[in-house]
């Protein structure tokens, strides 16, 4: 009797699964409004889930962005990004540690950039991990994936576990390969087993490679579409990126929007597709900004800046979250919601105990997927980004908070402040901070609160005097911290 209800508990649970893009920036999908990038299973999924129209990753960079995910915590708390041995720590009671404890089958496959100390996803309770550890982006998205095609060795650290394969095999297929492989074999062997499967692609970041046919196919299309505007416009340490053009980085997009929909294919083929919770997510604004003649990749239009800006294109994202029979399909929802949330609402969805002394920072959304009201309509969102990349993304050194409709970012190491209405201003182009002095002072004073509270990390600037060799030895090790 008690085994029987064991089975009939472990069927009620829903299955998660949590599908990361990186480097896809919020306008780079068509249901939100992309004209040139294709993403036919991602604007199906949007239609049937809700779309978050205010999301945000804690961070406008890959590492810090990811060390918030899996932790529940602001990455500032951890002087994440800051001294090379601030990373993800082992032992920690990260995501998945939960769900495994509580008799999920935790799969982890792709990018995980966060190893160090012993933290690879399968030190941090995931139980299969495939091709995630220390890689913060491919040497090549065609087998063999750790050797340039070039042929020469690649400055990227190797992708570990994908060492077999097909010559010309492309690494955003092999990883939907890889969970495909996983789901089945869930089923022939576990099938009463629910499952948290973290689907972690290294697509859309660079190098931008992608498969012949599909390059073409967007190369045919940009011949319709004609632009007639300007290439760039001045932002920040550089210049910014105005126009969808890049035709290597729509083929990429297609790929793993094609990966997406394979996969919910075979969850319908297996039955679990209705018992599934699918979180569509990416870890950091479009790359649309630089400080140097580097490719760009987008535009995040009507949004301003990207990756590595605290301006709305470098941390607000595309997120959709289907909830069979518990959130309403096709609809829309404007709550705010931050990357460190999502350990707390996943354990919520799952029907878990939260762990507060872990997942300090995130707060369950469930109320928002339920239509419920905001139980903290005043709970201030914050950022910090103490190295900044004038020279390759264009960004400053800057730290944000959010209340409410408004937001302001602080350019600390310059002294000034700007203040936007992001209800009424979402490209952010009319700073308030002379118009409204008093919210501003609130929102620096609430800001330097936090950065206080928390031991933020501040770059202490180099004392001139020390020999160059030594400066530029650190400056390169810091930089490592910040794919």
């Amino acid at each position: 009797m008690g085994a029987t209800a064991t089975i009939a508990e472990k069927k009620e649970k829903p299955n998660i699964l949590y599908f990361l893009v990186d480097d896809m920036g919020w306008k780079d999908t068509g249901y939100n409004g992309s004209k040139f990038y294709e993403t036919p299973n991602i604007d199906i999924l949007a239609k049937e889930g809700v779309r978050f129209t205010n999301a945000y990753v804690s961070h406008p960079r890959c590492l810090p962005s990811r060390y918030s995910i899996i932790t529940g915590k602001y990455p500032a708390r951890d002087c994440v990004p800051g001294p090379p041995d601030k990373q993800l720590k082992g032992g920690e009671t990260t995501l998945a540690v939960p769900f495994k404890e509580a008799g999920y089958s935790t799969f982890f496959t792709g990018k995980w950039h966060l190893a160090a100390h012993d933290s690879n996803p399968d030190d941090q309770g995931f139980e299969i991990n495939i091709a995630g550890g220390h890689a913060g982006a491919p040497t090549s998205y065609f087998y063999p994936y750790n050797v340039s095609r070039s042929g020469k060795k690649g400055k990227e650290r190797p992708i570990h576990g994908l060492d077999e394969g097909v010559d010309g095999e492309y690494l955003t297929d092999r990883l939907t390969d890889e969970t495909i492989k996983f789901l089945k074999k869930q089923k022939e062997e576990a099938p009463d087993k629910p499952f948290m499967a973290y689907v972690s692609h290294y697509a859309v970041h660079t190098p931008f490679q992608a498969k012949a046919e599909y390059i073409k196919k967007f190369k045919d299309k940009l011949k319709i579409m004609p632009y007639n505007g300007p290439e760039f416009k001045a932002e920040g340490h550089g210049e910014c990126k105005l126009n969808q053009d890049n035709a290597v980085y729509a083929a990429m997009i297609y790929s793993m929007d094609e990966s997406l929909g394979r996969i919910i294919k075979e969850l319908k083929a297996i039955g679990e597709y209705e018992n599934t919770i699918i979180i569509l997510f990416s870890d950091n604004g479009g790359l649309s900004n630089r400080g140097n003649s580097r490719q760009l990749a987008t535009s995040n239009l009507p949004l301003r800046g990207g990756k590595g800006h605290l301006y709305e294109g470098g941390i607000r994202e595309p997120m959709i979250v289907r909830w069979p029979g518990v959130s309403k399909a096709n609809t829309e929802s404007d709550a705010v919601v931050i990357g460190a949330d999502f350990f707390p609402t996943m354990l919520e969805m799952a029907g878990l105990p939260l762990h507060p002394e872990a997942h300090m920072d995130g707060e369950s959304f469930v109320w928002a997927l339920k239509n419920k009201p905001n139980p903290n309509p005043e709970r201030p969102f914050f950022w910090h980004s103490p190295l900044g990349r004038p020279s390759k993304t264009g960004d400053l050194n800057s730290s944000a908070v959010r209340v409410g409709d408004y937001k302001l970012i602080e350019f600390y190491d310059q002294g000034k402040v700007e203040l936007y209405d992001l209800k009424n201003d979402i490209s952010e182009t009319h700073n308030l901070s002379k118009e409204m002095p008093g919210k501003s002072e609130e929102l620096l004073k609430t800001l330097k609160d936090w950065k206080k509270e928390i031991n933020a990390y501040i770059k202490v600037k180099k004392d001139k005097s020390k020999k160059k060799g030594q400066g530029k030895k650190g400056k390169g090790k810091k930089a490592k911290m910040q794919h």
